[in-house]
């Protein structure tokens, strides 16, 4: 199986050693996005201003494969604390539809925001 690495300016860079996504035939997998413009500023300090541009990253990555994140088959969503549970759940039914992907959502020790998420999203064909 061949691997292929997918960047874009349409989301932040990496902050470390890692892709924004990995395509492996069918599949992208795309790392976790945090709530930062592409410039790497913070948005927004309100729950859900930082989930709209965490999936608004993950969507620019996906389309930059080819893909999209109506094809997600499932997402990570990781937040600093559980109480931001409902605002989150709310914006993130407003971005995917049914059937909405498979969902792990938990508590971290997140630093700085509140929200990060990650996918793994069937590619086009």
């Amino acid at each position: 199986m061949s691997m292929r690495p997918i960047t874009t300016t349409g989301a932040p860079a990496p902050s470390g050693g890692y892709s924004q996504g990995i395509v492996a035939e069918p599949f992208l997998f795309l790392s976790g996005q945090g709530p930062f413009d592409e410039a790497g500023k913070l948005v927004d300090s309100s729950i859900e201003a930082q989930v709209r541009q965490v999936f608004a990253n993950l969507q620019a990555v996906a389309e930059a494969a080819g893909t999209s994140l109506t094809r997600a088959l499932r997402v990570g969503v990781y937040l600093s604390d559980l109480e931001h549970f409902d605002a989150m759940d709310r914006v993130y039914r407003e971005i995917f539809s049914e059937p909405r992907p498979a969902r792990t959502t938990i508590q971290t020790n997140i630093a700085g925001f509140d929200v990060e998420a990650d996918a793994v999203v069937l590619l086009d064909r």
